[in-house]
């Protein structure tokens, strides 16, 4: 099969209740590898609590989640991480008190791990581990523009260069698929279209796949291949930028025009 017709993620009649409550009902869709897909929809549709199963923070009462071929049935968030998911969150968590340069390395550390002795005793898997972090470390600094601030503690940083270091952090653990949540929210026009073309230089250098909950329509119907709609927690639609834009329902529900 070609690769890159193969979803790296699969989503079969998801959904998840809290208590009387059905917040997700019933989602199907793929993110297939290489590919930037969007999920849009009103708020409290349900957007961020698909990301929140898909990262296992929530447990789903139905349906499953197959990522990279397996099914996800059982895991934890840790073992998402290490599988080859990693996120960003619509309100920046970083580690303010740290250097951009320490925060982007705390992403190395679930996949390049060196024991306590290593590390006390200095031995040479631990340097040589430390001088790939480093490394890698530098690369991305470079890549996200940031490598001038490397020694700034992140609380310092303009906000549209919080957002950088938190993508570039997210993309330390090497992932599969990247999920971005609302990562224009704050952004002024000049930031979204860097912002566009940083994405489209993520998906192309690291080889992920992105898929983004984004308010901004500009953004979506400008980098999104394929596009889901949720309304009331329920899928309402999806199909390409065009066909989406062109949609009665979404429309209706969502574009209010």
């Amino acid at each position: 099969m070609d690769e890159s017709r193969r979803p790296v993620l699969e989503v079969r009649e998801l959904g998840i209740d809290f208590g009387g409550l059905t917040a997700v009902n019933d989602l199907n869709m793929e993110v297939y590898r290489g590919e930037i897909v969007g999920l849009i929809g009103p708020n409290g549709a349900g957007k961020t609590t698909v990301f929140n199963m898909l990262t296992r923070v929530y447990q789903p009462t139905r349906g499953s989640i197959i990522f990279d071929g397996k099914d996800t049935t059982g895991c934890s968030v840790v073992d998402m991480n290490r599988a080859g998911v990693a996120r960003t969150f619509q309100n920046i968590r970083l580690f303010s008190g740290l250097s951009v340069a320490d925060n982007v390395r705390t992403g190395f550390h679930g996949r390049i791990v060196y024991s306590p002795f290593e590390a006390i005793f200095r031995l040479p898997s631990y340097r040589t581990k430390e001088r790939l972090i480093t490394g890698q470390m530098k690369e991305l600094l470079e890549i996200f523009g940031l490598s001038e601030e490397r020694d700034n503690l992140a609380s310092n940083l303009p906000y549209g260069a919080q957002r950088r270091l938190e993508i570039a952090r997210a993309l330390a653990t090497q992932p599969k698929l990247l999920l971005l949540d609302e990562p224009a929210a704050g952004m002024n026009p000049q930031e979204t279209q860097e912002l566009m073309a940083m994405i489209r230089k993520v998906r192309d250098h690291f080889n992920t796949s992105i898929l983004l909950i984004e308010h901004d329509m500009k953004l979506v119907m400008g980098i999104c291949e394929r596009i889901t709609v949720l309304n009331y927690g329920m899928m309402l639609a999806q199909g390409t930028p065009e066909e989406i834009r062109s949609n009665p329902e979404v429309i209706k529900a969502y574009l209010g025009d």
